[in-house]
């Protein structure tokens, strides 16, 4: 788990433009009160961003995402484990942040 860990440190330092958009706006309680956490190691999966409280994970996809069937496998183990899988395309995250932020904050208010 050591690996995982590491791997998962060094991706919060090289975060992508849209992730580290949306993590503004999550990080420390931003969003309705809601604690999120990012690049979460889960089982053999890191998270984007995941609320370990209500089961939720976030994800922003980019192209290389378009039809994955990796994804799929991703998601049916996640939700195995008890969570919801919120996907976002990065230029949804990017040009439409508060849409995203909305989005995000309705489905953790219908909780």
């Amino acid at each position: 788990m050591a690996r995982k860990t590491r791997f998962a440190r060094q991706l919060r330092r090289s975060m992508t433009d849209a992730e580290s958009r949306i993590w503004y706006h999550l990080r420390n309680r931003r969003l309705g009160g809601f604690k999120f956490r990012r690049q979460w190691p889960l089982g053999p999966y890191i998270a984007d961003f995941a609320c370990l409280e209500h089961g939720l994970i976030v994800e922003l996809d980019g192209s290389q995402h378009a039809d994955s069937a990796y994804d799929a496998i991703r998601d049916r183990y996640l939700q195995g484990l008890g969570f919801t899988v919120l996907r976002f395309w990065d230029n949804a995250a990017l040009n439409e942040t508060e849409a995203v932020c909305a989005s995000i904050l309705r489905w953790l208010g219908d909780r």
